[in-house]
């Protein structure tokens, strides 16, 4: 078993057919599908990144964009550390219905989850309906990170999932996520390094 020093529990939401799915698929395999079959509730995948000389698993759960599923899928915003909220850059409706996302995550997960704000299928960039600065803007005003990608060409997928994981180390460093406890996303990997720093609090990191 490869060791790693945490795990981090991620959650991919958004409307349904924004490439969710194809998100997930293209950082933990490195492939594409382009006729993706509905998600049914959630599915999962899993990867060990390197950073910062330590290996750190993410534990990813892609749920379903349907109004049908949203009552369970709900019940996966807590204890998550990060949240990838994707819409689509060609469909208009998947970046006006953000502000219910937002809702949901402000309802059901932590304070101090991160939260990365993901525009989809910018290859798809003649077709686009919203706008990077529209997006950069939407981010900002709500305290989100922002990241176009496409899981076709593979652009950014490799880096939202590495960035965000950044920003949860840096809560971590600070102490605004508690590793002991559960609820924060974060479990400490089986062999995690005894010089590991990473727990320390430092009140001063976060600002």
């Amino acid at each position: 078993m490869t060791s790693y020093t945490y795990l981090f529990k991620y959650i991919i939401i958004g409307d349904t057919g924004v490439g969710k799915s194809c998100l997930l698929l293209q950082f933990t395999d490195k492939r594409f599908q382009p006729e993706h079959d509905l998600t049914i509730g959630v599915e999962f995948g899993a990867r060990i990144i390197a950073l910062e000389g330590k290996q750190y698993k993410l534990q990813i759960w892609d749920t379903a964009g349907q109004e049908s599923f949203r009552s369970i899928t709900r019940s996966y915003y807590r204890g998550a550390a990060c949240a990838l909220l994707v819409y689509d850059i060609s469909r208009r409706e998947t970046f006006n219905h953000l502000n219910t996302w937002l809702s949901d995550v402000k309802q059901y997960a932590s304070n101090n989850m991160v939260i990365m704000l993901v525009g989809n299928k910018c290859d798809m960039h003649p077709q686009r309906k919203v706008s990077k600065e529209e997006a950069e803007t939407f981010a900002k005003e709500h305290g989100l990170y922002f990241m176009e990608t496409s899981a076709k060409t593979t652009e950014n997928v490799e880096e939202v999932f590495v960035e965000s994981a950044r920003e949860v180390i840096k809560k971590i460093k600070c102490g605004r996520l508690d590793v002991s406890n559960e609820i924060s996303g974060v479990k400490i990997g089986p062999q995690r390094q005894a010089s590991s720093q990473i727990g320390q609090k430092n009140s001063n990191c976060c600002g």
